[in-house]
């Protein structure tokens, strides 16, 4: 008996190794659901999608800011001592007063202004106008511009010039 056992034990792996050999080469590879439930389905790759064109930002050019002009402590006090002058009518004082503020401050527009509003109130229109030409040529900041247009535009209408007035009018509305 017990050499039987031992022939039979020799025998299975042969066994094993002749039956894997027939079922690859007798079944064909299955294809479709499997008898067990539906087969899980390969990964699909997903295929490459371009981003989406995103059209280009338009291009924006920042306007720069200008700050308005702003008197020194001196010069203001100056203006201030030149309207009190002015509303007593005594202009040769009040224009002194603009004048020593303009030494101290020759760049600021708001002192031109101030100067030809002086000279606009002694009735020297042309002068006043002229005032407010160089204010121009100083100001870049818009409410300075309108305040020096708005001293041209009454100069020309007390000059009678409207046509002109109606011009410098329109430029100092521009500013606002």
């Amino acid at each position: 008996m017990n050499i039987r056992v031992i022939n039979w034990y020799r025998a299975i792996p042969a066994l094993v190794a002749a039956l894997a050999v027939t079922a690859c080469v007798t079944q064909p590879p299955q294809r479709g659901p499997s008898p067990s439930g539906p087969s899980p389905e390969p990964p699909v790759e997903p295929s490459p999608i371009p981003p989406p064109e995103v059209p280009e930002p338009p291009v924006v050019v920042p306007v720069p800011v200008i700050p308005e002009p702003v008197l020194s402590a001196a010069s203001s006090a100056l203006v201030v001592q030149a309207q009190a002058q002015l509303k007593s009518k005594n202009y040769p004082v009040a224009a002194s007063s603009i004048e020593r503020a303009l030494r101290i401050e020759p760049g600021n527009p708001l002192l031109w202004i101030e100067l030809g509003k002086v000279r606009y109130a002694e009735g020297n229109h042309v002068q006043a106008e002229n005032m407010g030409r160089k204010a121009v040529s100083l100001s870049k900041a818009p409410q300075a511009s309108s305040s020096a247009w708005r001293l041209i535009a009454d100069s020309l209408r007390a000059r009678g010039k409207t046509k002109e007035a109606q011009e410098a009018a329109a430029k100092a509305e521009s500013f606002r």
